[in-house]
């Protein structure tokens, strides 16, 4: 049975009007709301067809509430299932359109998209908009980039498609049609192109939905807060039937999203708001903001009530956490600190007799590295430091958070090297990016086949098989060697005057010749092939190299994700194709095309291994041991001088960040003032550095008992993030406090 902390117990108190909660992590917000949902199902008398409605931010939320609440009220003699009603913000406004679909403008039998079909027919109506405008890249292109065709197609599309995603989004959590966007852009005085381009972009989507009389989870929200706003009767009706609205996760809320619950509770309703803005890690270019909930929290009212306690970590990473917070309230750089990416309440430890008390604390096992490691040194030593503590430890759970997919497929290498036990948690397993690989490098050495270099790589893939024999790989190693010395390679692939492999049969080494004659049978085939439509290229390709069933698998689906590719971007080539697959395969992006595991992710159910995962992911998650790495200027930058940011693309003119600029180029378009150029994307710096801060934040609160966090330089130019540089200097202070203290016990 759940025994509330006194904290908790305020909460309970609760019994009508608006709350707002500050949790911090580990605090038992998800508990304790389920169990205040039993507690009213318990107490409150409600009528036929009424109930108290939960509100959560993902569909793994949906399931643990349901879970909870099920063995509260079997405890309290009730029936599970009964009274109450679990949704996502999306599924409640799935609900309410249901209810009255003609009212938003819709047939009885509409559909939803999934992200996945919204971003196809995004795609579609992007490459539609390039067709049309092919000199359009040079406006933004930087002068270096203008004439190469890689930037002017494959990466302009994947920019442009960003970019006007951010701008719908945007557009419709304004309430924004496509047709009002319109009328602003003709009212307005100035050129705003960005928002011009993404309007024609926006009106292309908007009618290939209608056309398939379907809408997106954007629609949704905007439709449903439409239904409740023109449908007073029906509006009447949703707040008979749901009494109390309790809303968890609140900081990921946007004011959209926000304005459909204070509807649907409406003034003197009853409506609980739980959430921890430190923990508000997916606002970049969405339209949630952790500011709505803070906003709420403060307002004449709410009763304010917070949940401080957490017995998840030791009193010393506690300690690391809250010193964060203080230093982000007084953050060197003004912009960032009236951001307030950080705020209290502190977390603090269990109070005496808490069924969850705090890990015994040891100050030693939390260890923040101050040496400049290169990429491959920090892999190393920490790999190294998890191979110790497994083995010491194997009952133990453990995690390496990174804060990109393609720094955590570099660490899987290291570990597997050192027969280090692990689960990979990222954007693909190492087995389908090996698989992807392969394919992206044959596909590169067809669009450029007059390379040494790449023809030798295709026999690397090609005798990929033969890796784990000693003999063979140097016997490789020499043929790959040899391959990249060839100074025309149609000498070997396609030979007339010269036969590159006579030299071979000369040698005498009849093996290698037979293997080298049938792999020129094969790349000949590949390049008369080269011509055949994408799948049936990728098929041929891998009918040739893989013999393992689950690679034949994945490469059929690379084929089908390539097809799909393939028709909504007609302008790819080999080139594209190829630059896609090593995206995939250096986890710079998720592959669409399998499914891998998104379900809730139980570290407990890996015990005796180490867990490699972004640290997006890690939230609502927590270990025994954690490692953070790469806690650099790149990763997590402080708006200085030399720091660099992710969203300016180095192929676009004077570092502007395209889905910045056109989010103020909308701004300018609702409220008729001045856009400038650049500004917004000096803005966005500041919004990520917070955004980042609070990831951090996400990171150390992931740690039971041990938490070691270290850098490194990157490519040579990454220094010490700033926030980490903060955090070592106080960390230094409290140990040298401590060594103090020790002569007087």
């Amino acid at each position: 049975m759940f025994k509330p902390r006194p904290k908790q117990a305020e909460v309970l108190a609760y019994r009508r009007g608006y709350m707002g909660v500050a949790a911090v992590p580990g605090s038992g917000k998800t508990a304790t709301l389920s169990y205040l949902a039993a507690q009213l199902l318990a107490e409150t008398d409600l009528a036929d067809g009424q109930e108290i409605l939960i509100v959560t931010y993902a569909n793994s939320g949906v399931a643990n509430f349901a879970r909870q609440i099920k063995e509260y009220v079997k405890g309290d003699g009730l029936l599970p299932g009964y009274g109450y009603r679990v949704r996502t913000l999306h599924g409640l406004a799935n609900d309410i359109v249901r209810g009255k679909p003609t009212a938003a403008g819709l047939d009885d039998q509409f559909t939803i998209v999934d992200e996945r079909e919204s971003n196809a027919i995004l795609a579609e109506a992007v490459d539609a908009w390039i067709r049309r405008y092919p000199e359009a890249p040079a406006a933004y292109l930087a002068p270096e980039h203008v004439e190469k065709g890689h930037y002017r197609t494959q990466k302009w599309a994947e920019l442009l498609t960003e970019t006007a995603r951010s701008f719908i989004k945007q557009a419709k959590d304004d309430l924004l049609t496509p047709l009002d966007v319109g009328r602003m852009l003709d009212a307005y005085p100035g050129e705003l192109l960005l928002a011009e381009i993404c309007a024609e972009i926006y009106d292309d989507y908007d009618r290939a939905l209608a056309y398939r009389g379907a809408v997106d989870f954007q629609d949704l929200i905007r439709l449903a807060l439409k239904v409740l706003r023109e449908e007073p009767a029906y509006l009447a009706s949703m707040r008979r039937k749901w009494v109390y609205i309790l809303e968890d996760e609140a900081q990921d809320s946007s004011w959209l999203q926000e304005d459909i619950l204070r509807t649907l509770a409406g003034e003197g309703g009853n409506w609980v708001r739980v959430g921890d803005p430190n923990q508000a890690i997916y606002e970049t270019f969405t339209t949630a903001d952790p500011k709505y909930l803070r906003e709420f929290i403060a307002s004449a009212g709410v009763v304010d009530r917070e949940l401080p306690n957490s017995g998840r970590s030791t009193r010393s990473i506690q300690k690391l956490a809250n010193y964060l917070i203080t230093w982000s309230l007084a953050h060197p750089h003004q912009t960032i600190r009236d951001r307030m990416p950080l705020s209290k309440p502190y977390i603090q430890p269990t109070p005496p007799g808490d069924p969850q008390p705090n890990p015994v604390d040891n100050p030693d096992v939390v260890v923040l590295f101050a040496e400049a490691y290169s990429a491959t040194k920090e892999a190393m030593i920490v790999t190294e430091s998890c191979k110790r503590w497994l083995a010491a430890n194997p009952e133990g759970t453990a995690a390496i958070l990174v804060a990109r997919n393609t720094r955590g497929a570099e660490i899987v290498k290291f570990l597997r090297q050192s027969a280090v036990p692990y689960v990979e948690n990222l954007n693909s397993t190492s087995s389908t990016r090996a698989v992807v690989g392969a394919l992206s490098r044959v596909l590169g050495y067809l669009a450029d086949p007059k390379s040494a270099g790449k023809l030798a790589e295709v026999y690397r893939v090609w005798r990929r098989d033969d890796r784990d024999d000693a003999a063979a790989v140097a016997e490789i190693k020499g043929t790959t060697d040899a391959l990249r010395r060839i100074k025309k390679v149609e000498d070997l692939v396609a030979p007339r005057l010269s036969d590159w492999l006579e030299d071979i049969a000369e040698e005498g080494d009849g093996a290698q010749y037979d293997g080298l004659q049938i792999f020129r049978e094969r790349v000949g085939a590949w390049l008369r092939a080269a011509e055949m439509p994408i799948d049936q290229l990728i098929l041929t390709i891998a009918g040739d190299i893989f013999r393992d069933v689950s690679e034949i698998a994945t490469a059929h689906m690379v084929a089908l994700y390539l097809a799909r590719l393939a028709d909504t971007h007609p302008l790819m080539r080999p080139p594209e194709f190829a630059a896609e697959l090593y995206d995939i395969a250096s986890n710079k992006r998720r592959f669409t095309g399998l499914s891998d595991d998104e379900g809730q992710f139980d570290p407990d159910a890996h015990k005796g291994k180490v867990i490699v995962t972004t640290l997006h992911k890690a939230k609502g998650l927590e270990w025994d041991r954690v490692y953070m790495i790469s806690i650099n200027n790149y990763d997590f930058p402080s708006a200085e001088a030399n720091d660099s940011f992710i969203g300016e693309k180095w192929y676009i003119r004077d570092d502007l960040n395209l889905s910045a600029e056109v989010l103020a180029q909308l701004t300018a378009l609702q409220e008729g003032g001045s856009y400038k150029e650049g500004l917004a994307s000096l803005n966005a710096r500041i919004d990520y550095a917070a955004e980042r801060l609070r990831l951090l934040y996400v990171g150390i609160t992931r740690a039971r008992k041990a938490l070691t966090i270290t850098w490194n330089t990157g490519r040579g130019e990454a220094t010490e993030a700033t926030p980490l540089l903060a955090l070592r200097t106080f960390w230094e202070g409290e140990q040298m406090k401590e060594a103090d203290r020790e002569p007087q016990r």
